[in-house]
């Protein structure tokens, strides 16, 4: 898109509008005629092996898969990763990618499972693979019809409806989702307890009610917390004296803070 000619240096909002529609309907294309006759046998297929499910592509469908086995590094030794219990889904919008077809043989060897995920009929990459599944695609969105913009979306929106449709056979559990995906909003929401990220007791300020506060500003600022927890000799919390409440008593009593304790200015 970006050795368009500048007609002109504007983007209008029926400009934008337009695309979205255009995009929109392409994307409807594919939903309206992705055959379920192929997709649910794949389906089943990755739900059943004992093995590992790899991914191939080149170019911008390289970008879509997460556990990705460059064709070239396959080619150069990482096809010793393959074995006869895994599957390896190649990406392919046309289908004819040189790269992909040089590495079909070499895992057959190996005896993979292969599937084939493209979008340009009778391409010769389905041919030579034991499954194929075809991912309906009308024409890209760029002016060109060449630029990958619709069609790895389409791919992308096949795969993650798929990966879905797997958890729920496998009845994943939010317990185990978020064991594998630990970092994060999703991975604290769903596994780390308040007890996993709470300070523990010797990372706390802590001080008696009778310490004088200049004796206490190394626990103060040290600590992190911007404030120090008044316990009694129980260690139930009495009050807390804050980096504010330091400023404000500073100002307000001057040098009388030397003779000042934590308990006289704690807030209880």
């Amino acid at each position: 898109m970006g050795s368009l000619p500048p007609s002109h240096l504007d983007i209008t909002k029926d400009n934008l509008e337009t695309l979205f529609k255009s995009q929109q309907d392409l994307l409807n294309h594919f939903f309206k005629h992705l055959s379920l006759s192929q997709t649910l046998p794949f389906s089943h297929l990755l739900l059943s092996i004992s093995g590992t499910v790899f991914f191939t592509g080149v170019g911008k469908s390289a970008f879509l898969p997460l556990l990705l086995l460059s064709p070239l590094d396959a080619l150069h030794g990482d096809i010793t990763s393959l074995s006869s219990s895994d599957v390896l889904v190649l990406f392919s919008k046309s289908g004819a990618t040189e790269e992909l077809l040089r590495l079909v043989p070499c895992a057959k060897a190996r005896g993979v499972f292969l599937v084939s995920l493209t979008s340009v009929p009778g391409n010769p990459l389905a041919g030579v693979c034991d499954m194929n599944v075809h991912l309906p695609l009308q024409r890209e969105l760029c002016p060109f019809d060449l630029a990958p913009v619709t069609s790895t979306a389409i791919q992308m929106v096949f795969g993650d409806t798929i990966a879905v449709a797997l958890m729920a056979a496998r009845n994943l559990t939010k317990e185990e989702y978020g064991a594998n995906h630990p970092a994060g909003r999703i991975g604290k929401s769903l596994i780390f307890k308040v007890k996993d990220v709470m300070k523990k007791k010797e990372e706390l300020p802590v001080c008696k009610e009778g310490d004088l506060i200049m004796d206490q500003l190394v626990e103060l600022t040290s600590k992190g917390c911007g404030c120090l927890l008044v316990v009694d000799e129980g260690y139930c919390l009495i009050g807390t004296f804050t980096d504010g409440d330091l400023r404000r008593t500073l100002k307000e009593s001057g040098e009388g803070i030397f003779k000042l304790s934590v308990g006289e200015m704690c807030n209880r």
